[in-house]
C-alpha cells in the first residue's frame, strides 16, 4: 500500500491538497486549515525541487503541520485575565472634593478624567480634608475611592 502511495502521489496533489484546505479556511474562519493548507503547499514545493517518499512527505507536512498550529496558538493567545470588577484607573487621577470628607468617612470627589466610566465617586480619607481641596487616588475599595490630599 505504502509503495502504491509512493509511486501515485506527486508533487501537484499536495498543492491541490494546501489550496483546497485554504478554501476550507476561508469558509470556517478558524485559522487552523491556513496552517495545514501552507504545510501542504510548503510539501508540495519540497518535493517539486526535491524528490522524495511519501513518508519523508507525510512527515515533513505532520512537523510543518504542528509547527503551524503551535505558532497560531501562541500568537493568538487569549487573555485569560478578566478586567470584571477591576478598575482601570489610574494612581494619578486628581478630582476636587465636592462634598466634605471627614476622616474614616464618605465624602464625595469630582474627579478630572473619568474613574470606571464615571467622574463624581464616593470617597474616603484618613485625615479630614475640607471641601474645594485637591486630592488624587491612593486606592479603589470596590464602589469607594480612597483619597489623600495633595
Amino acid at each position: 500500500m505504502l509503495a502504491l502511495l509512493n509511486e501515485s502521489i506527486v508533487w501537484w496533489h499536495w498543492i491541490v491538497a494546501g489550496l483546497f484546505l485554504l478554501i476550507m479556511e476561508m469558509n470556517s474562519g478558524t485559522f487552523i486549515f491556513l496552517g495545514l493548507g501552507l504545510a501542504a503547499v510548503i510539501v508540495g514545493i519540497t518535493d517539486f525541487f526535491i524528490d522524495t517518499t511519501f513518508t519523508t512527505e507525510i512527515v515533513l507536512w505532520t512537523i510543518l503541520s504542528i509547527l503551524a498550529l503551535i505558532a497560531w496558538k501562541i500568537w493568538f493567545k487569549e487573555q485569560t485575565v478578566s478586567n470584571i470588577g477591576q478598575s482601570n484607573h489610574s494612581f494619578e487621577t486628581q478630582g476636587t472634593v465636592t462634598e466634605r470628607i471627614p476622616a474614616h468617612r464618605r465624602g464625595k470627589v469630582l474627579f478630572d478624567a473619568p474613574v470606571l466610566g464615571n467622574t463624581t465617586w464616593h470617597a474616603t480619607a484618613d485625615e479630614e480634608i475640607p471641601k474645594d481641596s485637591r486630592v488624587k487616588i491612593t486606592e479603589v475599595n470596590g464602589q469607594i475611592i480612597e483619597v489623600t490630599k495633595i
